[in-house]
């Protein structure tokens, strides 16, 4: 049978607690992020091996996400998803990384469940 398969790979809410924001209120204090990151993998060999060596660890993923976003501190949602995505590209095998940074304690005048930005990054060639 001919099909064409593609794996992505997902570690969805992971909290971090840090000190990003434009204001300075908000690095002061700090608060609850929440990082979504999707990849595309390189290659899809772990579907056939059910081998970890041929799987993206989303476990050291993680450990990496959360050292980024734990970091900083970061002004605006944008760079600091920015940065954890240059990092997932430049040190796991990914073809495609999506990290989505949430913040529901965004100092907004209205009753709202959280804000987010989104950046995706791809390979080139």
């Amino acid at each position: 049978m001919s099909y064409e398969r593609e794996v992505e790979v997902a570690i969805e809410g992971l909290a971090v607690f840090a000190h990003h924001g434009a204001l300075a209120e908000e690095q002061a204090l700090g608060q609850r992020f929440f990082l979504d990151v999707r990849m595309i993998p390189l290659r899809d060999a772990a579907c056939d091996t059910d081998t970890l060596s041929d799987a993206v660890d989303y476990g050291l993923v993680a450990d990496r996400v959360v050292a980024i976003a734990a970091g900083g501190p970061y002004r605006l949602l944008e760079h600091l998803a920015q940065r954890v995505c240059e990092a997932v590209l430049e040190e796991f095998s990914v073809d495609e990384v999506t990290v989505r940074v949430s913040k529901p304690s965004a100092p907004v005048r209205h009753v709202i469940d959280t804000v987010g930005v989104t950046v995706t990054l791809r390979r080139r060639g």
